[in-house]
């Protein structure tokens, strides 16, 4: 059964939403944390952001998600959409294949980049930049979560489009 985004903003928040003092990926020190693997393991949560992310998918062919925090978004928004779906990774394996994206081929493919959290959008670019010299086009990304603290400016003044599915304001965190 679908939530309203109100709804969702309220079991994320409920979910996952810390107090404290953090140290993000970016560097930065925040007062609050959203821990992303407690809302992305809440099935009901996974389902809802798979199936919102699955609607900015339209246009591509294969929905692709940075290790280890998007992972599980890729999957659902795969689910929703019936679309395959890849796994970007930070490194290359040194054993097996050795590959940096895993799953579905993207050479030649339009994908959508979904991700969990974005402050500064770093692991986002990172990842968008392996997919693009793997040969895929970047549709747009797409974020779970936009803390509002630069993530869209820096995705945009990328060239890419920015989307996401709630922010820090939906979630009554100023």
């Amino acid at each position: 059964m679908a939530m309203t985004k109100e709804q969702l903003a309220a079991r994320v928040k409920e979910t996952a939403y810390l107090e404290g003092d953090f140290l993000l990926r970016s560097g930065r020190r925040s007062k609050f944390y959203l821990d992303k693997y407690l809302f992305e393991t809440a099935p009901d949560i996974l389902a809802e952001m798979g199936r919102r992310m699955g609607e900015f998918a339209d246009d591509a062919d294969v929905i692709a998600g940075p290790e280890l925090g998007a992972v599980a978004l890729a999957a659902a928004a795969s689910m929703a959409t019936g679309k395959p779906f890849a796994i970007v990774r930070k490194a290359k394996k040194d054993y097996a294949t050795g590959k940096l994206i895993e799953g579905t081929p993207v050479e030649g493919k339009k994908v959508v980049l979904v991700e969990d959290i974005g402050t500064t959008a770093g692991a986002a670019l990172e990842a968008a930049e392996t997919l693009t010299a793997a040969g895929a086009k970047i549709t747009r990304l797409v974020f779970a979560i936009d803390r509002m603290e630069g993530a869209r400016e820096n995705v945009e003044s990328a060239g890419y489009e920015f989307n996401a599915i709630l922010t820090a304001k939906d979630l009554g965190i100023k």
